[in-house]
């Protein structure tokens, strides 16, 4: 059931193998839990199994936010069940997940990303071409870990890049002269050391098709360089985009556009860095705070 379920996800949905995993961990995590407390299979579960599961959990001290992700992986696999009229109701109407705490985006003060790329030496060869355009690309258009690692070098366009997000949608976004010129450049590097190369358009030392570690270490190290901040991902670099467009006049719609949100809710979390500098502002300058 639940393996039907998962290529459900990822054939019909258009899930991505990375979500698809989480969600196959969490239901074979609460299938075993109920197997051995209940001795019942998942399909049977009932609503207060599932509330005793979620106590164990924070008893176990696992997050809130990790806690409400689970629920989620449950309310999508009954709604599938009740669907293929497997089960008559979910369990899950009577399941309240705990608060999350919001937590505000991790980012990169705007001066240090300037000492990134007027400071820091990067090689005049392929990697050092390689390494500096992942740099620019997540900070200059915000695109997922998951997204530049699938580029083509048919994604560049003439004045945009086309990336593909989450379920497989295709979105455009906008790219100065300048860039694509950075990308030409890093691509004559690549043909010239690796002339065979696949058509990925950023590949290892090696010429291999680039993977997620590879390019987080690289991010983390050249962060590492600039900023003390414990955070130092692709997503970190993500954040920063987004901030730094706000905080420079960017509509929060275009900002949801080029971010690949499906929602607004989900860009609006950047408003809170905008309000908390707005509130500093404030208390130093006016008489009265």
């Amino acid at each position: 059931m639940v393996n039907k379920f998962l290529e459900y996800l990822e054939f019909e949905k258009r899930y991505s193998k990375h979500t698809i995993v989480s969600y196959k961990t969490d239901l074979l995590q609460f299938d075993v839990y109920l197997s051995v407390l209940f001795e019942v299979g998942i399909e049977e579960a009932t609503h207060v199994m599932i509330r005793s599961w979620m106590v164990t959990l924070v008893e176990s001290g696992i997050s809130s936010r990790t806690i409400n992700r689970k629920k989620s992986t449950l309310q999508v696999f009954y709604k599938y069940l009740k669907a293929k009229v497997l089960i008559e109701e979910s369990p899950m109407q009577k399941v309240v997940a705990p608060k999350v705490e919001k937590r505000l985006p991790h980012y990169v003060k705007r001066q240090d990303m300037e000492s990134l790329f007027s400071e820091v030496e990067f090689t005049n060869d392929f990697s050092g071409s390689r390494d500096r355009l992942i740099l620019e690309l997540f900070y200059s258009t915000g695109m997922r870990l998951s997204e530049l690692v699938e580029l083509k070098e048919g994604s560049v366009l003439e004045d945009s890049i086309k990336v593909v997000g989450k379920r497989n949608k295709e979105r455009m976004i906008p790219i100065t002269g300048v860039m694509r010129g950075k990308i030409i450049d890093y691509i004559r590097f690549k043909r010239n050391d690796f002339p065979g190369s696949t058509q990925s358009l950023f590949v290892t030392d090696k010429g291999e098709k680039l993977y997620q570690k590879f390019v987080y270490r690289k991010v983390k190290h050249y962060l590492s360089l600039v900023t003390s901040q414990s955070k130092k991902s692709p997503h970190v670099l993500r954040h920063t985009f987004a901030t730094h467009m706000l905080d420079n006049g960017a509509e929060l719609n275009g900002i949801k556009e080029m971010l690949g949100h499906a929602s607004l809710s989900a860009t609006q979390v950047y408003t809170h860095n905008s309000i908390e500098k707005l509130k500093n502002v404030y208390k130093q300058a006016h008489p009265r705070s």
